[in-house]
């Protein structure tokens, strides 16, 4: 077992070290992913995170940082049947599988376990990688991990043309508003995903921290508002669907490429099969486009009951990597003790 200097965060003096170790770690690993300062600390101050609980550092004794582990705990709500724990953690090449990641592990399931008792839930953690990380997945499995679900990245060539957009009869294509419509854009995504897996309802407060992200663009975000004929459950002025695309120029500038997000595409149940998620997601593609960007991005879990992944394919998209899904029910810590 390794035996080190293991801390939490302290806050915002951090940051710096935590994104350059990553940084660092990407060089070897090539997953094509940069780590941010200012995504640090979006993801470090989202309402309800408590990084001083959910964020741990390992360090050598030079007070070099030579491991990083991350949870996000999502909120309890009245519909949770269990405490959840998304683990994420990250070991210098150099310290692999000699024992760190088990101290990381041994962590995670004793917090979750923890929140667990406390709210008198059972507790379950998650984890998960790229479909060509052996070792992690070696790693998973001897931890008791179980495999779930896969999710594609999928990308698509801007440079290729495009499918003409239509939007359906009685909708019309806007954009976000700020304050003034995001407790509409919420519900929206909320209705849109609620039947999907593992789906974790966003609350206003997340939503606006996420709205004020520095790369986040107004216009950007679309939406189909109904302004057909209304009825009780659907009345005129419906946000009916959306595509909240995005562009993280720092990302872009330091990996040397010109790529956008198709972040999250929905459609409000009762409003689909209507070719609705078609419009917007060629209506999304049409604006990174129009930005400049050459390459779209976006991800889909593989067993989507609305067949996402046979609409993304059907403009053009294509699998890029997979990542596998696994998790565990925590009674205590079971790995690494």
């Amino acid at each position: 077992m390794v035996t080190l200097m293991v801390r939490p965060y302290i806050g915002e003096q951090d940051l710096e070290a935590i994104a350059h170790f990553l940084n660092d770690c990407e060089k070897i690993d090539q997953l094509d992913v940069f780590y941010s300062i200012s995504t640090l600390r979006q993801e470090f101050t989202e309402p309800g995170s408590n990084p001083a609980r959910d964020v741990r550092l390992w360090l050598d004794e030079a007070n070099q940082l030579i491991g990083f582990a991350q949870m996000w705990i999502p909120l309890q709500t009245a519909e949770s049947e269990e405490a959840e724990g998304y683990l994420w953690f990250q070991a210098h090449p150099k310290m692999r599988w000699q024992g760190l990641e088990l101290e990381m592990m041994a962590w995670a399931e004793g917090l979750i376990a923890e929140v667990g008792r406390e709210r008198g839930l059972p507790a379950r953690l998650r984890m998960g990688c790229r479909e060509t990380e052996g070792d992690r997945i070696r790693f998973f499995e001897q931890c008791g991990l179980d495999y779930v679900r896969c999710f594609l990245k999928m990308e698509r060539d801007l440079s290729e043309p495009l499918p003409l957009m239509q939007l359906p009869e009685g909708f019309v294509l806007a954009h976000a508003q700020g304050e003034s419509d995001a407790a509409l854009r919420l519900e929206l995504h909320n209705q849109s995903f609620i039947d999907h897996w593992n789906h974790h309802p966003a609350t206003l407060e997340e939503w606006l921290h996420w709205d004020q992200n520095s790369d986040y663009r107004a216009d950007l975000d679309l939406v189909a508002i109904f302004q057909g004929k209304g009825s009780a459950n659907a009345p005129d002025g419906t946000y009916a669907a959306y595509a909240r695309c995005g562009i993280d120029r720092e990302d872009n500038a330091a990996r040397g490429c010109l790529e956008g997000w198709i972040n999250v595409l929905g459609t409000r149940r009762g409003f689909r099969r209507r070719g609705l998620g078609r419009a917007m997601l060629l209506a999304g593609l049409a604006k990174l486009r129009a930005e400049g960007m050459t390459v779209a991005k976006l991800g889909v879990d593989t067993e989507n009951t609305n067949q996402a992944q046979g609409l993304y394919e059907s403009v053009g998209f294509r699998k890029k990597v997979a990542n596998l899904a696994y998790t565990k029910q925590v009674v205590s810590g079971e790995c690494g003790g």
